[in-house]
C-alpha cells in the first residue's frame, strides 16, 4: 500500500510492529502513533489481527488490538491541529452469516467470532468519532506471496506448487476472493474522495463473485498442473459457512469494480510461488 501511495505522489509516513527501519512502532503505544501522525493528512489504518483463526486463540490480544489500537489512533487524530482523515480496513466478517446475499453494506452487523466483534467495535469508534473517514470492508484479500502461510489462497497456491495435499476445511463453504490489486487500487480512489472533503458510508471492496473451497482447491490444482491431492476435512465452528457481497456502492461512488478475475489472480499467485520455489 505504501509504495502505491508514494507512487500516486503521497509522502508516506508508516507505523508497522514488523518493520525493520524507522516505521517500526506499535499501535498501543500513543507516544509513536502521534510521531507517526505528525504532519500526515490522512490516515489509511490497515494494523490489525487478522486473522479469525488467531481471534479464536487469543480474544484478548484480539480485542485490544483491534479495538485499542484503533482508540489510540483515533485520539493521536483528534489530538492534532489539523485532524486528518482515517481509512479504516474493516471486514466481511462484521456480518457474520448473512441471512440473504449477496449482502449489501447495510445488511445487519451479527458477528460469529471474535475477529468480527472487534472489527464492529472498531467501526463504531470510527464512525462515531467525527473525523473524515470510510470504513472498507475487505473479503479474503489475497494476491502476496508474503501472506500468513496458512490463510486458504496462499495455502492453496503453495501447497499447489509444491505437490503438496490440500486440505479444504469445508468444501461447500463459500466466499467472495479479492484480489490485492483491486483492494489497492480501490484504496486509492477512497483517498482521492476523501482529499475531497468527502466522508463516505462504508463500503465493499469485493467482487461479488462466490467461489467455493472445493471450487478454489480444484482451481489451484489445475493452475498449477498439480498432482496435489485434496483432502477434505469439516468446516471449523468459528467460521461463516458461506459469504459474497454487493460490490454496487463502490461503483456508484467511486467507480472502482474489481478487474482481477480469481483464475487470472491465483495464476498470478501461483507463478510467484513457483518463482520462490526454484532452485537458485
Amino acid at each position: 500500500m505504501s509504495s502505491a501511495l508514494r507512487a500516486a505522489g503521497h509522502a508516506v509516513s508508516g507505523l508497522d510492529l514488523r518493520a525493520p527501519d524507522e516505521s517500526r512502532g506499535d499501535l498501543l503505544d500513543p507516544s509513536a502513533v502521534g510521531q507517526a501522525l505528525e504532519g500526515c493528512c490522512g490516515v489509511v489504518h490497515l494494523a490489525a489481527v487478522s486473522r479469525v483463526v488467531d481471534g479464536e486463540r487469543d480474544p484478548q490480544t484480539c480485542r485490544e488490538v483491534n479495538v485499542g489500537g484503533t482508540r489510540v489512533l483515533l485520539e493521536a487524530a483528534l489530538s492534532r491541529p489539523e485532524a486528518p482523515w482515517v481509512i479504516y480496513a474493516s471486514s466481511r466478517e462484521v456480518y457474520g452469516q448473512p441471512a440473504r446475499l449477496p449482502a449489501g453494506e447495510a445488511s445487519p452487523r451479527a458477528p460469529v467470532n471474535a475477529y468480527g466483534r472487534s472489527k464492529v467495535e472498531a467501526e463504531d469508534l470510527v464512525s462515531g468519532s467525527g473525523l473524515r473517514s470510510a470504513i472498507l470492508r475487505f473479503s479474503n484479500v489475497y494476491g502476496s506471496t508474503d501472506d500468513h502461510a496458512d490463510r486458504v489462497v496462499p495455502a492453496f497456491a503453495r501447497n499447489a506448487v509444491l505437490g503438496r495435499p490440500l486440505r479444504v476445511d469445508g468444501r461447500d463453504c463459500t466466499f467472495d476472493f479479492t484480489h490485492v490489486a483491486d483492494t489497492v487500487r480501490g484504496i486509492l480512489a477512497v483517498v482521492r474522495s476523501l482529499e475531497s472533503g468527502e466522508s463516505l458510508a462504508p463500503l465493499h471492496l469485493l467482487t461479488g463473485v462466490p467461489t467455493t473451497l472445493g471450487e478454489l482447491a480444484a482451481l489451484a490444482v489445475e493452475l498449477a498442473g498439480s498432482r496435489s491431492p485434496i483432502v477434505e476435512a469439516p468446516s471449523r465452528s468459528f467460521d461463516v459457512h458461506s459469504f459474497h457481497g454487493d460490490p454496487g456502492r463502490a461503483a456508484e461512488l467511486l467507480g472502482w469494480r474489481a478487474e482481477v478475475g480469481l483464475r487470472e489472480g491465483l495464476a498470478r499467485l501461483i507463478r510467484d510461488f513457483r518463482a520462490l520455489s526454484a532452485p537458485a
